[in-house]
């Protein structure tokens, strides 16, 4: 008898990160690193489980969860095998089931969801397969990549036939690509020193440790107080020195104008990137901030919700550099999507973070990419936050500023079984112990 996807379990896992101010920044002062986290059961008889989360900071993160185990008859009960030969197909079903739909559509806390469990089917796979999913995916033909995407509100940037275009010129050269990921890792930068909420002293600590530890780029939170803002850069500055890329990241607190004016009091201190400059929905405001702070880069992506975003940010040359998000878009398929519209119009992807299991997640992404699609890592870079990475199964592991690829098979999504037990919400020991006042 054919096997079957027989359960989706679905778990609310909090991290009290607000107590240290660990992802402090402008718009979220008090984020507490949440994970919606879904794991799917088979009766293969192979003990192998999808795992898969959708990243949030906190309150609200119960509605996610519930959001994922809504999917749950969508899921339960489909033959296993017929469903990962098709996973282009269960995200179409998925995304366009004609109510599920009316309440985005394709954007919010149901497509975050689909992200969750699509996610784990892509874990599932590739754990079925014996492979990493970077490496499944960079082993799928150019057909078999083109079939993953619904091109659907693309095709007036994006057409089936152009992205097989590109695809088979990567063809060459990519087992040699992937030789030298194995070989040399891929380049990051650190999120960690630039939390809003750290001290001067904190920050100029870890920003000196950064480039000890052979990062040349890294990044500072900003926007909520300028005269703040330019004292921070300045002591980044100087800890650093001039050759080490400084990105800030404002996380949509601005208006447009108020973004053109704050950037242009910090081009002194030469910032790589702004990032998040405005509302993440706001096409024309990026294009227009990025035409006036230039030649200051504009980078996002982190909370842009879909495909349609990206493609109206690449046509209005409104970013430099395009941050795709692993668990904010509806998952692998939609991933896979955004890094064939940004070859297309040439833009380099550098993913967003941080989080927790971000990282985790997105080195398949831009790995993927390497190897298989731009066949670049020319001015590309994957965010890194030293924040969580202790609780996962198979967590990234850095060497002199670089990510190292994954080997063990799967999405590297798996929380640890205790970590399920211990910071589950509200009743796990973390917090109860939080509550009680008996954690200090």
């Amino acid at each position: 008898m054919a096997a079957t996807i027989t359960g989706l379990r679905t778990y609310d896992i909090r991290f009290p990160t607000s107590r240290e101010l660990d992802g402090s920044d402008a718009m979220n002062p008090d984020p507490d690193y949440s994970a919606s986290y879904v794991v799917l059961d088979t009766d293969a008889g192979d003990a192998l489980e999808g795992h898969g989360f959708a990243f949030t900071i906190g309150r609200g993160n119960d509605v996610q969860t519930a959001a994922i185990h809504a999917l749950e008859p969508f899921v339960v009960s489909r033959p296993l095998q017929e469903t990962l030969d098709d996973l282009g197909g269960m995200w179409r079903a998925l995304v366009h089931d004609s109510q599920l739909r009316w309440l985005g559509p394709e954007k919010g806390v149901v497509h975050m969801a689909i992200a969750a469990v699509i996610n784990a089917l892509w874990d599932l796979k590739a754990k079925r397969a014996g492979k990493p999913l970077w490496q499944l995916l960079a082993e799928l033909t150019p057909e078999q990549i083109v079939d993953l995407v619904d091109f659907r509100y693309l095709s007036d940037a994006l057409t089936p036939s152009e992205a097989l275009e590109i695809l088979r010129r990567a063809e060459p050269g990519r087992a040699a690509r992937a030789a030298a990921l194995r070989d040399r890792g891929y380049p990051a930068y650190t999120t960690t020193p630039g939390w809003l909420g750290y001290s001067d002293d904190k920050l100029r600590r870890l920003c000196q440790e950064a480039v000890e530890q052979g990062f040349r780029q890294l990044k500072l939170k900003v926007g909520s107080n300028l005269a703040d803002d330019v004292r921070r850069m300045r002591i980044a500055r100087e800890a650093v020195g001039p050759d080490v890329r400084i990105a800030v990241d404002a996380n949509q607190r601005w208006d447009v104008d108020t973004a053109i004016a704050w950037v242009r009091e910090l081009a002194p201190f030469d910032p790589w990137w702004v990032e998040e400059p405005t509302s993440p929905d706001d096409v024309l405001g990026h294009a227009a901030i990025a035409k006036a702070i230039a030649p200051v880069r504009v980078a996002t992506g982190e909370h842009v919700p879909n495909r349609v975003v990206f493609k109206q940010l690449l046509q209005a040359n409104a970013l430099s550099y395009l941050q795709l998000d692993a668990a904010r878009v509806a998952g692998v398929n939609e991933n896979v999507a955004i890094l064939l519209l940004a070859a297309k119009f040439g833009v380099p992807v550098c993913p967003h973070a941080g989080g927790v299991g971000l990282c985790e997640l997105v080195q398949h992404l831009a790995m993927f990419d390497f190897v298989a699609v731009s066949a670049s890592m020319d001015d590309r870079i994957i965010e890194y936050v030293d924040h969580l990475h202790e609780h996962f199964v198979d967590p990234v592991t850095l060497r002199c500023g670089r990510y190292l690829a994954p080997s063990r098979p799967g999405f590297s999504a798996q929380l640890r079984p205790e970590t399920l037990v211990d910071y589950a919400y509200p009743d796990g020991p973390v917090w109860t112990s939080i509550a009680e006042g008996t954690d200090a």
